[in-house]
């Protein structure tokens, strides 16, 4: 039996993930034997209890997933399957040294694929392959800063993402931003909705995807000439803005492409309503 430890500071993404893993203990096959919020809190419990596999997230605050990595003891220590909602040089890392990850949203076949690969590291040593990790820290200290969304400067002038990317299945979307409808946090979880090929339907449709980027990763590196934050929850794009439908205390629903709709916030609706009128004027 494998003995987990689940560590991601996203509740929601922890509470899933155990989850899917409980048809898993309920074979007998795993054991979830905690959880952790972030890396010192998952180094305290690797310490105090038997961990056999890690679900480790990489992006987390003050001690991130690589940061565990470098701490984890010679003694015991635990197979780790990474998991990551984006990061190419990081799956880059992950397929050259054979270092298992899951790629969020976590789909059941990679999972239980994790765990099938787990046990047979298991039963061939015993412990974790320290080759195959001490290969991917060689490789980390050889890397630059890992790479965020960010606008770059050129000649002064700022530039904002072009294209953003996006965990689905077993690979990376690379989307152009003209394509984000909305990006949207509800329960912790950020979703971007974007507008797919439409095909031979004449109606635009949209798709929502997870994402590991907050709001205001998007808002500090979106254009703000393209695209306006109209609630603490939802960034939209202004092209994609179809109908605002007057609805409670001075809010507007808008629709938008796709049929899709957000409520803007009551002082986000009187900006938005003066900055339109603003571009009509041009």
């Amino acid at each position: 039996m494998l003995h987990i430890l689940v560590v991601d500071d996203e509740p929601p993404a922890r509470a899933r993930l155990k989850k899917m893993l409980k048809p898993l203990q309920a074979e007998g096959r795993i054991e979830v034997v905690g959880e952790a919020g972030d890396g010192v809190e998952a180094l305290d419990f690797i310490e105090k209890n038997k961990v056999d596999l890690l679900f480790l997230d990489i992006r987390m605050p003050e001690v991130d997933g690589f940061g565990v990595l470098k701490r984890l003891g010679d003694q015991d220590k635990p197979i780790v399957v990474f998991t990551t909602a984006y990061d190419s040089y990081a799956l880059k890392a992950f397929e050259a040294n054979a270092v298992d990850y899951l790629l969020k949203p976590i789909q059941k076949k990679r999972l239980v694929e994790s765990i099938e690969r787990a046990e047979q590291w298991k039963q061939a040593s015993g412990a974790s392959d320290d080759t195959r990790l001490n290969k991917l820290l060689d490789w980390l200290e050889n890397q630059p800063d890992e790479e965020e969304p960010k606008k770059k400067t050129k000649g002064g002038r700022v530039r904002y993402m072009q294209q953003i990317s996006i965990p689905y299945r077993d690979r990376i979307l690379v989307v152009p931003v003209e394509r984000l409808v909305s990006a949207e946090i509800n329960d912790g979880i950020t979703r971007l909705c974007i507008l797919t090929d439409q095909g031979d339907s004449p109606k635009p449709r949209i798709r929502q995807h997870i994402v590991n980027y907050t709001l205001e990763q998007l808002e500090d590196h979106l254009d703000p000439k393209a695209f306006m934050r109209i609630h603490r929850s939802a960034i939209v794009k202004i092209d994609h803005i179809h109908e605002m439908i007057p609805w409670f205390s001075g809010r507007y629903k808008l629709v938008l492409s796709g049929n899709h709709e957000v409520i803007a916030s009551r002082e986000r609706s009187k900006l938005l309503k003066e900055r339109l009128m603003v571009d009509l004027k041009k």
